[in-house]
């Protein structure tokens, strides 16, 4: 996204989200009808929230992974050489962009396209967003 695009994008968010009340159910309803899967993890990486979409598509519900790693859908199938990128673009508090195999709970394999933002208040990460996407059906 261009830098004009990302102003304009953050304007409009901020007179949207000027009130406090607003933004939480703003932001609930956002989430809980996304159909992509939406995962947030606290500064150490460990899920805080994970939305309807992500029990669609990992077959795991939220209490089941609150507190757990995200790891945890990784197996003998997902790429190494991707979850570095993801390591070394956490390391350093960046976006991160990635295709990988990924495991739902009964032990199938998905194919998924996933983002991983960090969240920031006053300058300090605070968290994570993993939102993940199935690529094909394996």
């Amino acid at each position: 996204m261009s830098a004009s695009k990302k102003q304009k994008v953050s304007a409009s968010l901020a007179s949207v989200l000027s009130n406090g009340e607003v933004t939480r159910e703003l932001l609930e309803v956002l989430a809980e009808n996304s159909f992509d899967s939406i995962m947030l993890t606290d500064a150490e990486g460990k899920i805080t929230y994970a939305n309807k979409g992500f029990t669609v598509l990992t077959g795991y519900e939220e209490d089941e992974v609150l507190g757990k790693s995200p790891d945890m859908l990784q197996g003998l199938g997902t790429d190494r050489k991707v979850i570095s990128r993801l390591v070394e673009a956490m390391k350093i508090g960046g976006d991160f962009e990635g295709k990988a195999i990924n495991f739902k709970k009964d032990g199938t394999p998905f194919i998924m396209f996933w983002r991983v933002l960090p969240v920031r208040v006053g300058g300090v990460l605070k968290g994570w967003v993993g939102i993940q996407r199935e690529c094909s059906h394996s």
